[in-house]
């Protein structure tokens, strides 16, 4: 059997101390409230915005949706490739008596599927995603995406190192996207550039724009 760390020892103390918690009414309104950021209604938002921004003819918010967008689906399937190779027994499980677990393998048991949070993964994701389009609410964003993790702890869904784990990823997805995205926006300048400089080497020498 594997021996668990010091870290992870004490990961599975502060989710067992917070359990008693899970019943409290505010824990279970919250978490709730967190569930929009589960993956069906958060997807579902982030194509809302993106959608408006085309209709309402404002690219800022469309460039936000579509940041969002994309930051939450790669998060999301960073998310699944680690949970497929991960087995965590959920806190909830401890809680009710059961055997904490946590191993390699590829168990589709939700009970096993505690690391990482993918909550707190698609929430950090679409609020670093739309930090980068609207800096002036990246506070209440980033304050928005650090509840949702938060509250996973006291409701026994995740441990805190899930919770940690699940804001590395949301962070590499959102940040792998940018990087895509600049990319590609220096790419269509320089062809830009290109199709310009070609113009001009093609009018010909008599043409009155050469005179």
């Amino acid at each position: 059997m594997r021996e668990h760390g010091r870290a992870e020892k004490a990961d599975v103390a502060v989710a067992r101390a917070a359990a008693p918690a899970r019943d409290n009414p505010a824990v279970r309104l919250l978490g709730w409230v967190s569930d929009i950021a589960d993956q069906p209604p958060l997807i579902g938002l982030c194509a809302v915005m993106f959608a408006s921004g085309l209709i309402l003819r404002d690219g800022r918010m469309a460039r936000a949706g579509g940041r969002m967008l994309a930051s939450m689906l790669l998060a999301t399937k960073l998310k699944d490739m680690i949970k497929d190779r991960v087995d965590r027994a959920r806190p909830h499980v401890v809680a009710n008596g059961g055997r904490y677990r946590a191993r390699k393998g590829h168990d589709q048991d939700g009970a096993m599927n505690s690391f990482p949070s993918g909550h707190t993964a698609g929430a950090v994701a679409v609020a670093r995603a739309y930090a980068r389009e609207y800096p002036e609410h990246a506070p209440a964003a980033y304050g928005g995406a650090a509840a949702v993790g938060a509250i996973q702890v006291p409701r026994s869904k995740h441990y805190p190192g899930d919770v940690a784990a699940g804001a590395v990823v949301g962070l590499i997805a959102e940040k792998t996207v940018n990087l895509g995205e600049g990319l590609i926006q220096r790419a269509l300048e320089r062809d830009e550039r290109e199709e310009r400089a070609t113009g001009r080497e093609d009018v010909a020498p008599d043409h009155p724009d050469r005179r």
